[in-house]
């Protein structure tokens, strides 16, 4: 409001930013003069949350003394109770055990919700399954829009260069269209592999400078600085872990045996490098152990300047090693890497990937353009299956990618490894810029946003007022609800078979409530301990007006599913303006 600026949609990212839709709210309150109920149908109509973690630590909760302290005027200017205003950063409203949790504020404020890769679309509804009771996780209205990275920040110019020389007129600003990525396969391997030779040459006079500086700011002795330097040539297959380190990223792991990483790295036909660089959080006192770590190893005579830590990690170091190395390693705890983007950055690079089918990953890999650890669990001890991904991860480096970049013909070019930098380019690349991460936004959440927000301003917010309305007479009316007669096949006579209708009839008595508030659905499914667990087939009732107070249900169609099924009825509000049915998470189960 300083600024003059009046946006039309608000996109709350992480629940750190959650406060903005209270603040909001009160604004409406104040200055449009409506009530709470129908200021918060205006913001949560223009609002997108985007949760970017499924890990707990990244999800604030605080204790309601500090709410109190803080914020304890919105509930007077909200005309709620205190209760009432705490029950939005709870799951459990009524719990005043539970912590206020800044990304259940956010979900309670945002007509849409998402993850950031297809993967954390689906951890995300787990995560936020409690809210919607009754609705099962594959119904919830909580998408995805997977990450991408800005292309001018993070390619190199090296390879915009190439790009903008060899793929068509006005390749830049259509990014996302995978077939203008396909002329890589017409520029020569000699060319491809001197682009990646000139950035690894440029990399390599970095770490050196990078460590020279470190080691000699610490004092270590000219033969440790000489011995860390010696295998620094670009010529060599060098692997980079450069992120966070948060305990879930798993950079322990490629150290779990090391009697067999020795054997890697000091092999003299086929040397290779890992240099590791990142931070960990001031109070993440194990992700500071990794480090340590990783540094012990690094100084370790038969790994000395085989693995390298640099320190000081920053954006300019990032840029140089997700340009410069020639695998990126990731070996995140699934399915605990959210997105990632630092494999994204390489790509773009002609950097091939080395990763668990994790986040982004798992929707970017592709056989021939670089190399994947499956997304499957197979134990659920964490510490057997990082002894098995550790495993796998010696096993493809020793049998596949060290083969693959050294098998080099007469002009001394590995064909194999050019061809996973070109397929990578084209096939990956394309699908993870920037570009197409906002036309992905737009598409799915800032214009349908941009249109219900304006539809509840319109007419001096009338449609926030009939839908508020609405609601409160629906809560009013829930607890009156009952079944007044309910006919369902008789399955003690036998099943119904295959291609047979299904016919039933609720009768409903909703007094102060019409056809046109409420909905009915027959849910099929496996019950486990009283509850069908997982819908497996869901058809919608027919409702029809009866009387003043009762509305009639019914149903009647052919059987398409075979088995052994059960089922049940659920009935839930239903209105034009609500958007999602979770929404207004009513149900009643019959």
């Amino acid at each position: 409001e300083k600024m003059h600026l009046h946006p039309d949609v608000f996109h709350s990212n992480e629940g750190h930013s959650a406060f903005i839709s209270l603040e909001r709210i009160k604004n409406l309150i104040e200055e449009e003069h409506i009530s709470y109920c129908a200021a918060k149908e205006v913001v949560r109509a223009s609002t997108l949350f985007t949760t970017h973690t499924p890990v707990p630590a990244g999800h604030d909760s605080f204790e309601e003394h500090l709410i109190r302290a803080y914020l304890s005027h919105f509930s007077e200017v909200f005309s709620i109770s205190w209760n009432t205003f705490m029950g939005l950063g709870r799951f459990h409203p009524n719990d005043p055990t539970e912590k206020f949790s800044m990304s259940v504020l956010a979900t309670k404020l945002s007509q849409e919700v998402n993850g950031v890769s297809r993967i954390h679309g689906r951890v995300s509804r787990e995560m936020f399954k409690e809210l919607y009771p009754g609705y099962y996780v594959e119904e919830l209205h909580i998408g995805y829009v997977t990450n991408g990275v800005h292309y001018f920040t993070w390619t190199d110019k090296v390879w915009q260069k190439l790009y903008h020389q060899s793929f068509e007129e006005g390749f830049e600003n259509n990014q996302p269209n995978a077939s203008l990525w396909e002329k890589i396969y017409d520029i020569s391997d000699e060319k491809i592999w001197e682009n990646r030779l000139n950035i690894k040459k440029r990399l390599v006079v970095f770490v050196k400078e990078h460590l020279r500086k470190n080691m000699l700011s610490r004092q270590e002795s000219p033969r440790l600085i000489i011995e860390s330097m010696r295998h620094l040539e670009e010529t060599h297959l060098i692997f980079g872990f450069a992120r966070r380190f948060a305990t879930y990223k798993r950079a322990h792991l490629l150290f779990t045996n090391l009697e067999r990483l020795e054997k890697i790295v000091n092999n003299p036909e086929k040397p290779v490098l890992f240099l590791f660089a990142g931070k960990a959080h001031p109070h993440d006192k194990a992700g500071q152990d990794l480090i340590k770590r990783v540094v012990e190893v690094s100084k370790m005579p038969q790994f000395s300047g085989r693995i390298i830590f640099l320190e000081n990690y920053d954006m300019i170091m990032g840029k140089m090693l997700t340009s410069g190395v020639d695998i990126w390693l990731n070996t995140p705890t699934r399915p605990l890497e959210a997105s990632g983007t630092s494999g994204e950055k390489a790509i773009m690079n002609g950097v091939v990937n080395f990763s668990v089918l994790d986040g982004w990953w798992a929707e970017g890999y592709k056989e021939g353009a670089g190399w994947a650890i499956p997304e499957t669990r197979t134990y659920e001890n964490q510490t057997f299956q990082d002894e098995l991904d550790a495993e796998m991860i010696y096993n493809i480096l020793e049998e596949e990618i060290i083969p693959t970049y050294y098998d080099t013909n007469k002009d001394g070019l590995s064909e194999k490894w050019i061809r996973h930098i070109k397929n990578t380019i084209a096939d990956i690349a394309p699908r993870f810029t920037m570009q197409r991460q906002l036309n992905d936004y737009y598409e799915n959440f800032y214009s349908p946003l941009l249109k219900n927000g304006k539809q509840m301003r319109t007419q001096h917010f009338s449609k926030a007022r009939i839908l508020s309305a609405w609601k409160e007479k629906i809560q009013k009316a829930w607890d009156n609800l009952s079944v007044e007669s309910l006919i369902v096949p008789n399955t003690q006579k036998g099943a119904i078979a295959y291609g047979k209708h299904f016919v039933a009839e609720i009768k409903l008595l909703a007094p102060g409530l019409t056809a046109e508030d409420l909905g009915v659905d027959l849910i099929m499914g496996n019950r486990t301990n009283g509850n069908i667990e997982k819908i497996l087939y869901r058809h919608p009732l027919e409702a029809i007006q009866e009387a003043s107070d009762i509305i009639r249900f019914t149903c009647d169609f052919p059987l398409a599913h075979s088995g052994i099924v059960d089922y049940a009825f659920r009935l839930h509000p239903k209105h034009e303006l609500l958007v999602h049915r979770m929404d207004f998470p009513l149900v009643k189960w019959i």
